[in-house]
């Protein structure tokens, strides 16, 4: 999808995503040190705004402005300062060692691009800081419920790994989970992909 498509979904008064932030960014980032922090593909901005409310120095990055529009909206309303970024990130990096934290939840893009944004976010990543990259698995097709139903914009957690492979940083956590979703016919299962790294240089 293009910034078009995705400024047509943002453009209602309702959110698109939930405002709580995703159940694994809570899990995997609640007992982690405050530092800098990159929401990549932020849309309405849960999970920056979750994090900055915890303390964190949150940026968030979206090449929808209508998305960013209303995190920054929902962000003053919850008294929060997020510094947001339109911008492609098929084209963008962030400063090299800047972030203690660059998070990486449900961008569904084909392989190549994928591979492209993730290697293009380790330089961006602190000594010792962490990636944590959240997505639709490519078992969700077929075995759970919701997401994309194109195959080509899935993943593994083992092919994160790959992407990153040869680049300075460490497995913390690389695994298929299950998130429950409501559904008419009652709570699903959905199945994601769930990728830690740490960066040891």
């Amino acid at each position: 999808m293009d910034s078009d498509t995705w400024d047509t979904r943002y453009s209602t008064d309702e959110l698109v995503w939930k405002a709580d932030p995703n159940q694994f960014v809570v899990e995997e980032c609640r007992d982690l040190e405050p530092g800098r922090a990159l929401d990549v593909a932020c849309g309405e901005g849960r999970n920056a705004i979750w994090l900055a409310e915890r303390g964190w120095d949150a940026t968030g990055v979206d090449f929808s402005p209508v998305g960013l529009d209303k995190a920054r909206l929902i962000a003053g309303r919850r008294g929060v300062e997020v510094e947001w970024i339109e911008a492609d990130l098929l084209s963008w990096e962030p400063t090299n060692g800047t972030f203690d934290l660059i998070l990486v939840a449900y961008l569904q893009l084909p392989e190549d691009e994928r591979r492209h944004v993730h290697q293009a976010l380790v330089p961006g990543i602190a000594a010792g800081g962490t990636l944590l990259v959240i997505g639709h698995d490519s078992t969700n097709l077929n075995e759970g419920v919701g997401g994309p139903q194109s195959p080509h914009v899935l993943f593994s957690p083992d092919d994160v790994v790959h992407d990153v492979d040869g680049l300075g940083l460490e497995v913390v956590r690389a695994e298929r989970v299950l998130r429950t979703v409501d559904t008419p016919q009652g709570p699903r299962n959905a199945v994601d992909a769930l990728v830690r790294l740490s960066r040891i240089r």
